[in-house]
């Protein structure tokens, strides 16, 4: 009998680690992922940015600053709605890794549910018989 709890729990404990290894690995691709988004974004606004303050340092006359300011505006709306676009494809990455990590932790749950209550009723069969 002592045998048979050694045997299941070693399996027990490889199910954890591999479980835990493909967690992990979810996890780190969804900060992967998650991060090139971000970084992506923050490029684009920094290019739209300096783009912009290179425009407005090469005025010479007060004019000329009427016709820019509107950009300055433009770029900044652009700047925040590509922010805003970045936050919500890193909620839906974020949701899609949740999922696969409940998933993940689900199927480690029916498998020692199984595999407990298969155990219980051969031991009990043991002990009837």
């Amino acid at each position: 009998m002592s045998a048979q709890l050694n045997e299941q729990f070693t399996t027990f404990t490889h199910q954890f680690a591999a479980a835990a290894a493909r967690a992990n690995r979810l996890a780190l691709e969804n900060a992967e992922t998650i991060f090139g988004v971000q970084l992506k974004t923050f490029e684009k606004n920094i290019d739209a940015t300096t783009a912009y303050f290179t425009e407005l340092s090469e005025i010479r006359d007060v004019e000329a600053y009427k016709t820019v300011l509107p950009n300055g505006l433009q770029v900044a709306k652009e700047n925040a709605e590509r922010a805003a676009a970045a936050g919500q494809v890193v909620n839906g990455l974020t949701l899609k890794t949740n999922e696969s990590l409940g998933q993940l932790a689900k199927s480690q749950f029916e498998a020692a549910s199984g595999s407990a209550q298969a155990t219980v009723a051969k031991a009990t069969k043991t002990v009837k018989g």
